[in-house]
């Protein structure tokens, strides 16, 4: 009761129940692709809760330090008061262990989702007019996620992070002119510096979570104005949204999902030991430690500082050293294609009509290719990042999987980006729903020269029947009926999984989704599809299987009674006597 009249006086004062009701009656679509970016979300509210608790027992100070505790061999050393504090608090404070390998672990996972949501929203076109911004404000959080993670990292002051920290001062100073100046800068002075943890302190706790926050307080703002994308379905148009409204379906499973983050964060940092500073022992500028690999989200810079030839040149007298290209300048080109891409895509495609309905990434082709053949290159990096481990693994000369990381990270994202751009189009050419539906004759269709058009910025949206080529086909399966968009000049083909009781029914969800498609064919039960090469073969081998498995069976179940039948001799023989008809005497 009391807070029935505290939320009445509220309301009678700043009358939010208009604005309360219409958020909370806010639809969400379903998919689970969506839950990504609350992943990131929610991953990050972990680095601020556990990041808390930290700060209370982490001192940033290079200082001397004489440290004394539970961990033996470091007891009575002298080490700064940075490194000496995280080693307290891995085994002195209670809890410290857990909420410091959980506040990593939610690290990891936080820069994970948010790449996972910018593939996402990537490969579904999501960037396009009107969520220009937001994706622009998605890469800058990527960025800021990244420097924050490496600060982090740095902080312990022990030999790994040293050494990394060194490579990146060894980075910046590359660049011309400027690249000292600003290290120095960065750090208060040369490096180690005794400002450089203090800063680094500053720029992780306050600085950087103090943006991330109010760019996540805006990204969503302009999701809740702009309303929510969704994928093609029935009854899903660019003017509404179908799924579940904020309260109360979308609520619980929002709240479920952050209940599993923080159970599987916590059981990684009680259960997964990660970043044991205590047996890399502090950091000295004179000494290195091998293998040193760092965290997975800047360990395609590493992998890029390996790989790259030691070339150096002069500009004007100015020396630019070999790190500078794979350090400096591919990190910048990779960013700074990140931010582009929705206007170089709108210039190409002279596409400037807003979109709210998501594409299929069978639907464009190029921009699967390049996003395929990115990934794999950036993959690549991260794995020659751990060359040395590697050669120590398998046994051979690290200079040999050197040249092989070399081949790799310039052939194999061609040969993948390719893969992915024919068995996208044969996908969006044919009437195949998967690849493993896919035939040899789509994709030699998919390997010939299309004439696709474009979509000019000033061509108004005309009724589709001026537009031939599209219709509505319908066709009764079983008691059910089962319908599909077909677009002939795009070559595209969209079936719906739902089903209809009735070809009423199935025009009018077919109308709904599509309502300028007047056009509606009833072709028939459709031919049906003969299996791909791929599913034709597992089906062959499935059968063989089979078969093979029920004839040993039968081999050794017809073995086993036989040895049944004799042991049951040997060990019971019975006398065998001829006996006389019923009522006569034994002969």
């Amino acid at each position: 009761m009391i807070m029935n009249r505290l939320a009445r006086a509220l309301d009678d004062r700043l009358r939010l129940s208009p604005i309360t009701r219409r958020a909370l009656a806010k639809v969400f679509p379903d998919h689970w692709a969506f839950m990504l970016g609350e992943l990131a979300l929610y991953s990050f509210v972990a680095l601020i809760l556990t990041g808390v608790y930290l700060t209370f027992f982490f001192d940033a100070s290079s200082a001397d330090r004489v440290y004394h505790g539970s961990y033996a061999p470091l007891d009575g050393s002298t080490t700064s008061a940075a490194y000496a504090s995280v080693v307290r608090l891995s085994w002195d404070v209670r809890a410290g262990l857990l909420i410091r390998q959980t506040h990593h672990w939610a690290s990891l996972i936080f820069v994970a989702a948010i790449v996972l949501h910018l593939a996402r929203i990537f490969f579904t076109g999501a960037f396009r007019k009107p969520r220009e911004l937001n994706w622009l404000i998605g890469v800058t959080m990527l960025t800021l996620a990244l420097a924050n993670g490496f600060t982090g990292y740095s902080m312990p002051d022990d030999l790994l992070s040293g050494l990394g920290l060194r490579i990146i001062t060894s980075v910046v100073e590359s660049i011309p002119l400027v690249g000292t100046w600003l290290a120095a800068l960065a750090l208060g002075g040369e490096f180690p510096s005794d400002a450089m943890i203090p800063r680094m302190f500053v720029t992780h706790v306050l600085l950087v979570p103090a943006v991330l926050v109010a760019l996540i307080s805006l990204h969503l703002g302009i999701v809740v104005r702009q309303k929510h994308t969704q994928f093609p379905g029935p009854g899903r148009t660019e003017h509404n949204v179908v799924g579940s409204r904020l309260w109360p379906s979308y609520t619980l499973r929002s709240l479920a999902l952050f209940a599993w983050v923080l159970a599987v964060l916590f059981a990684l940092g009680g259960l997964a030991q990660i970043n044991p500073v205590w047996l890399y022992g502090p950091f000295e500028p004179a000494q290195s430690t091998s293998p040193a690999q760092p965290d997975w989200y800047v360990a395609w810079g590493d992998g890029a500082l390996r790989l790259f030839p030691p070339w150096e040149f002069r500009i004007g007298g100015y020396l630019v050293p070999a790190p500078f290209f794979p350090g400096v300048v591919l990190g910048g080109l990779a960013f700074l294609a990140l931010y582009v891409w929705p206007f170089a895509e709108r210039l190409g495609t002279r596409d400037r009509r807003p979109h709210h309905l998501l594409d299929r990434p069978r639907d464009h082709p190029v921009r699967i290719g390049v996003g395929v053949a990115a990934l794999t290159f950036f993959a690549v990096l991260v794995v020659a990042a751990g060359d040395d481990v590697l050669a120590r693994l398998l046994g051979v000369p690290v200079y040999d999987l050197l040249y092989l990381f070399r081949v790799l990270v310039l052939a194999l994202p061609i040969l993948t980006g390719a893969v992915a751009f024919l068995t996208a189009r044969a996908l969006r050419g044919g009437d195949a729903t998967s690849l493993g539906d896919l035939t040899r004759a789509d994709l030699r269709r998919a390997g010939r020269p299309s004439h696709r058009p474009s979509v000019r910025d000033d061509e108004p949206e005309i009724p589709a029947p001026d537009r031939p080529g599209e219709r509505i086909e319908l066709w009764p399966e079983g008691e059910v009926w089962r319908w599909r968009y077909r677009d002939e000049a795009r070559r595209l083909v969209l079936t719906v999984n739902r089903v209809a009781v009735s070809e009423e029914e199935a025009v009018e969800a077919a109308r709904l989704a599509y309502p300028g498609v007047d056009r509606v064919v009833v072709p028939g039960p459709p031919p049906p599809r003969p299996p791909g090469p791929v599913r034709a073969a597992l089906r062959r081998w499935g059968r063989a299987a089979a078969a093979g498995s029920l004839l040993v069976a039968a081999l050794v179940e017809r073995r086993r009674d036989r040895r049944r039948q004799r042991e049951g001799d040997e060990a019971d023989p019975v006398e065998k006597v001829d006996a006389a008809p019923r009522g006569g005497e034994p002969t």
